[in-house]
């Protein structure tokens, strides 16, 4: 885990600042196809019980990042997607930066082997944040699927090498 005292792991008692953060990031319609926020128990159950961590400021959970699975096959336990997330009012402070680069050092200590990220082509946030924590561009869906406001949205495909030479 990392050193960084700001973060820490995620606890069930941290959903309803977790849903409110993701609730933000559907309004807005540019980091996820999904138009509605799951139950806890939805999101539990979707996401690997590891690397799931936590930013806090004055004791508010402002960020958090975790790992999904990308298939079931046990050929593929060591892939996994990410996904991280920052309340509006806290962007452009470093806090995705600190999520992902610990969770890259997390997932790399677990075994995992490919973090893996699908991001909305027009979400350039993202994507730089992706890339200075040593993630690359494999590739680009075009109009894969359309947003919350109907529109067609492009993805670029994210990938980062845990451990592998």
């Amino acid at each position: 885990m990392s050193n960084e005292n700001n973060i820490r792991e995620m606890l069930p008692t941290d959903w309803s600042r977790i849903e409110f953060i993701y609730r933000q990031s559907l309004k807005k319609g540019n980091a996820t196809f999904t138009s509605d926020c799951p139950t806890y128990e939805e999101w539990d159950a979707g996401h690997h019980k590891d690397c799931r961590f936590v930013y806090e400021e004055n004791t508010l959970v402002v960020g958090y990042v975790v790992i999904s699975p990308t298939s079931a096959k046990p050929h593929y336990r060591g892939v996994v997607e990410v996904s991280v997330y920052v309340d509006e009012n806290y962007l452009h402070k470093g806090i995705g930066t600190k999520l992902l680069n610990c969770l890259c050092q997390e997932a790399d200590k677990l075994g995992y082997w490919t973090l893996y990220s699908s991001i909305f082509a027009n979400n350039i946030a993202s994507i730089e944040l992706h890339k200075k924590c040593g993630f690359r561009v494999i590739g680009y869906r075009e109009k894969i699927a359309k947003d919350i406001f109907g529109e067609w949205q492009s993805t670029v495909i994210m990938e980062r090498r845990n451990g592998i030479k």
